[in-house]
């Protein structure tokens, strides 16, 4: 191995050299760069092989062709480059070779070697390293997309990408991303070809002679693909994709219109189509001999008149297919237009007036699912209409009565009518919920009655939850708690309420961080409850929070009463407890404040 080691060495040499003697580098350091060379190539020169050695070789010779290449910049070199940076080109590619050939099933590697070929090697290159990446996996179309759209896009050769899409479709022909970018490639290519014909014309030569089939120049390759697809994909969602493309390119005139009307010919029973459609008319610039809008009213009227075209499309859509799906649609239209900016009060308040009624009719039809009732009840709500909201919130509970959503939505529209029956409304609901899922009706219960009743009223809500709220969700029940009673009653209410929770696991950090926090806000903070709630936070989180152990450390140290003398053993303490990563972070922390008490 030493004798390849050597041989290697020997063969950088010559770079090196000419490093030396242009003044790239000086003398020490061609020395130390041989040495950290010996280093590396003794690591993929061994028996037992390790991926990281081949990626920390390629990483530090790109450091070094990057290193080389500010120096040339500083000081105006730019010859040589055969000799130096492609020899180490030439060497970085053979350990890429190596690794992937050994790694084959590594993605990352082949897409790190691309990469590096992009930047430093020559086009050719570029194509071996896709070719003998897709050979073992051909299994990923993205790769196949990639390979194609360098060849299209940097080799500007539209017949090896199209080669390449074939060759993808023989192996994944169900795959819609591939035909997507096939169909976007042959669209690109046809508008290349007609700005070539149209620089050539304007030039006065004559096109003719050169080789620019009308066919191809209409885009009827791409209509081909779109054919063949059809065939392969269904689905109206695919079938609008590819008319998104085709609306991409002017030319595309007549494929357009082919693609839109296969649509709907096609695709009528799917919402997709007809919330397509509807969308269109948004689109629909006003003809030639209309007269354009000029002023902001006469725009506004305008963007109404489209709004109300898409309506008229959408009222026929769930006419024809009355589906909780259509609806969908529908209604999220309207929202997004209510949406929009706009300083004119018509259209705001015909937005508005159209996204009520949508609601209203998805209802009585019963085709308004869960979410939509909640963004229903928000939008009434922010518009202050309670009674409405009222009656969709009571409805929305009727139907779906194990959603704790909706039973929080109906809580807060009674809080904000100032509802004389909101206890009477939560225990409703505690019967139909599940207890797991009651969390965000409890912490919504408290935080009304902190503001609305007497301090009794809201601990009996607190004490109540804490008996009902078990496992994961109880942590966040006692932070609060305690939270409530600190803000409500002082350190001493607090202090009574940790006390009445501190053997009920499980708990979070926080709960003990927040009542350390509460005593050190006394004017009389006492070390003796200090060191009581941090061996209580020990006792629950002490193997896996070094954070603690050195909080406890310094409190020792910096408080009034603290004893110093226990440091060592809170130390030793820490040390047995923490595990792994934790232990290692805690010697790192303890260092550094030893240090900058030095």
């Amino acid at each position: 191995m030493a004798e390849i080691i050597q041989e290697r060495i020997e063969d950088r040499l010559p770079e090196l050299e000419q490093l030396e003697r242009i003044g790239l580098f000086s003398h020490a350091e061609i020395k130390a760069i041989i040495k950290k060379a010996s280093d590396l190539e003794y690591r993929i020169q061994r028996r037992a092989l390790f991926k990281e050695d081949f990626i920390n070789y390629v990483q530090y010779e790109i450091n070094l062709l990057e290193l080389i290449q500010r120096r040339r910049t500083r000081i105006g070199y730019s010859f040589k480059k055969d000799e130096i940076e492609n020899s180490i080109v030439h060497r970085v590619q053979g350990v890429f070779r190596r690794a992937s050939a050994k790694w084959k099933d590594d993605v990352q590697l082949w897409l790190s070697y691309v990469v590096f070929c992009k930047k430093w090697a020559g086009k050719a290159q570029l194509s071996k390293v896709f070719s003998a990446m897709l050979a073992i996996h051909s299994n990923k179309p993205a790769l196949w997309i990639m390979a194609a759209k360098w060849e299209m896009e940097d080799r500007l050769s539209s017949e090896s990408a199209r080669q390449l899409f074939l060759r993808a479709l023989r192996f994944h022909p169900e795959c819609p991303k591939l035909y997507q970018e096939y169909f976007r490639m042959e669209l690109m290519h046809a508008e290349k070809l007609r700005k070539e014909k149209q620089e050539f014309e304007k030039a006065k030569m004559d096109v003719e002679t050169l080789d620019y089939p009308e066919e191809i120049l209409k885009g009827e390759l791409a209509r081909i693909i779109y054919k063949n697809s059809l065939s392969m994909i269904k689905g109206a969602e695919f079938h609008v994709s590819l008319l998104s493309i085709a609306q991409l390119f002017d030319f595309a005139k007549d494929l357009q219109r082919e693609i839109y009307d296969d649509l709907q010919a096609l695709h009528t029973d799917d919402p997709l189509t007809w919330d397509y459609v509807a969308r269109r008319e948004l689109e629909i610039e006003s003809q030639p001999g209309e007269e354009q809008p000029t002023t902001k009213q006469s725009k506004a009227v305008e963007v109404g008149r489209k709004e109300e075209r898409c309506c008229a499309v959408y009222e026929e859509a769930v006419e024809s297919l009355p589906t909780e799906a259509m609806w969908k649609c529908y209604i999220n239209f309207c929202l997004e237009r209510f949406a929009k900016k706009t300083s004119s009060q018509f259209l705001r308040e015909k937005r508005l007036e159209r996204t009520m009624i949508a609601f209203r009719k998805a209802h009585e039809l019963r085709l308004l699912p869960e979410f939509q009732y909640k963004q229903w009840i928000e939008l009434l709500l922010r518009h202050d209409f309670f009674k409405e909201a009222l009656e969709v919130v009571v409805a929305g509970t009727e139907l779906f009565r194990d959603s704790v959503t909706m039973w929080q939505m109906k809580l807060r529209v009674l809080i904000d009518t100032k509802s004389p029956d909101i206890a009477m409304v939560v225990e409703e609901a505690f019967v139909h919920l599940k207890p797991q899922v009651c969390l965000p009706l409890w912490i919504s219960w408290a935080e009304w009655s902190e503001g609305a009743q007497s301090q009794e009223d809201t601990e009996a809500i607190f004490k109540k939850a804490i008996l009902a709220v078990t496992g994961a969700d109880s942590v966040t029940l006692k932070d609060k708690y305690v939270d409530w009673a600190y803000r409500s009653g002082g350190y001493k209410k607090a202090r009574a309420v940790f006390k009445s929770l501190q053997e009920s696991r499980p708990f979070s950090v926080d709960f003990f961080r927040k009542i350390i926090q509460f005593e050190k806000e006394q004017e009389s903070c006492k070390m003796a409850n200090l060191r009581e709630y941090y061996e209580r936070a020990l006792r629950e989180f002490g193997s896996v929070d070094s954070d603690l152990w050195m909080d406890y450390i310094k409190e020792e140290l910096n408080h009034p009463l603290g004893r110093p003398e226990n440091c060592g053993q809170i130390y030793w303490r820490a040390m047995k407890m923490l595990q792994g990563e934790s232990a290692e972070a805690f010697v790192a922390k303890h260092a550094m404040h030893q240090a900058g008490h030095l």
